[in-house]
């Protein structure tokens, strides 16, 4: 007879919280180990692409998502200071048809409640540090900063890109800065829409930055997401407070949409971090010990796939336990044939759309944009960013058919 496996979930952010809700469907114990002494995801908005959608429709959250999303009508492409739209991809018509889901825009407090208010108290240890891990073939021990353990036959990082269960499995190694620094801001909306922000995915493309921009919480606050080519070492927290005079600063000559966008910001919603990266790993696991999201793979936010690959690795490692549950080792090996594929070639692609994005001459900008208008007149749904073969990649058809 099969037992059922105990997991260890080092991490409860939105990868921690989704492999809860995923292990839970499938009815695998578990018990979620989190640093925090409450839940309550920091950061600003998240574009729910459809392959992250998919997922969380199947673990039973497509009527709260729903609420609580905003659902942009394209993705466009604008030149950072005039405003033309250099591609613009539909998105509220179409997506459903062509992937199976829509594409949503999320506040992540909003997406990590939904996710982490299912999970009992009696599953969750908040105020609770890894410390380290000791593993063999058999069983796996997470050790904390209180001085308690806990033994299961899986522990699975899900701790972010400077992961301890990363550390203590493939050893201490710094995560490299990119070079580029990024703000965020929330700027709250009186009346929706606001006349210099309209109801789409926006990627405004200068020379050595971009600034990305959608609503969120049903319209009634607006994300900015804005990065620039910086030499200097800016620490990767999400909680270094920045200003409205900083930022404005950083984008001045751009588009007075920009301008008056930038300028409705509040300094107390004005955050900025440095983007730090790894190369792909070619194995997340050993023995009874695996990695999920950030802690295997970070993503540079330039595909927007950082939270949605984190949900896809929950659901398959879920699924695959589920099937091979009397044989992790078996499971894990599955799990990284499905995944690091994957991962790796959303990872890389992601670097290369941050250089398609700050191209520094005007002449290599026209040649970018004219390949935009070519893309265009050939397909409308493939142009901009090129991602459709991220949002077609369906974690729940896979897994019926894999397992």
């Amino acid at each position: 007879m099969k037992r059922t496996p105990r997991v260890a979930i080092i991490g409860g952010g939105i990868g921690g919280a989704t492999l809860a809700a995923a292990l839970d469907h499938c009815g695998i114990d578990y018990r979620l180990f989190e640093r925090t002494h409450r839940f309550g995801e920091v950061g600003a908005g998240v574009q729910l692409t459809p392959n992250a959608v998919t997922v969380l429709d199947e673990l039973g959250f497509a009527d709260e998502l729903r609420r609580v999303a905003f659902v942009p009508e394209a993705m466009v492409g604008r030149n950072w200071k005039s405003g033309r739209e250099l591609f613009r991809t539909p998105l509220r018509d179409s997506c459903e048809t062509l992937y199976g889901a829509p594409f949503l825009h999320i506040h992540r407090a909003d997406l990590h409640a939904l996710l982490t208010e299912r999970i009992p108290d009696d599953r969750v240890r908040l105020g609770t540090a890894c410390a380290g891990i000791r593993h063999d073939a058999d069983t796996a021990v997470a050790s904390f900063d209180d001085g308690s353990e806990f033994e299961a036959d899986l522990v699975v990082g899900c701790d972010g890109i400077r992961s301890t269960v990363r550390a203590a499995l493939l050893g201490d190694q710094d995560a490299t800065y990119t070079g580029h620094m990024c703000w965020r801001a929330l700027v709250p909306v009186d009346k929706y829409p606001l006349p210099h922000v309209r109801p789409e995915s926006a990627f405004w493309m200068g020379p050595n930055s971009h600034i990305v921009t959608y609503y969120v919480k049903g319209g009634a606050m607006v994300n900015v997401v804005a990065v620039k080519e910086h030499p200097g070492w800016v620490e990767e927290s999400w909680t270094i407070p920045s200003t409205k005079a900083e930022l404005l600063h950083a984008y001045t000559g751009w588009s007075d949409d920009i301008q008056a966008l930038l300028g409705g910001a509040e300094d107390d919603q004005i955050f900025k971090w440095g983007l730090f990266d790894r190369d792909p790993m070619s194995r997340w696991s050993a023995d009874t010990v695996t990695l999920l999201g950030d802690a295997a793979h970070p993503m540079l936010p330039f595909l927007s796939q950082g939270a949605a690959i984190s949900i896809e690795d929950a659901y398959v490692l879920a699924r695959t336990l589920a099937h091979h549950d009397a044989d992790i080792p078996l499971a894990l090996k599955k799990y990284e044939a499905e995944r690091i594929p994957r991962a790796s070639r959303v990872q890389l692609a992601a670097r290369e759309r941050g250089r398609t994005y700050h191209l520094p001459t005007r002449w290599a900008q026209f040649k970018r944009d004219a390949r935009y208008r070519l893309r265009q007149l050939r397909s409308r749904n493939t142009v901009g960013i090129q991602a459709d073969w991220v949002y077609d990649y369906n974690a729940v058809e896979r897994m019926n058919q894999l397992v």
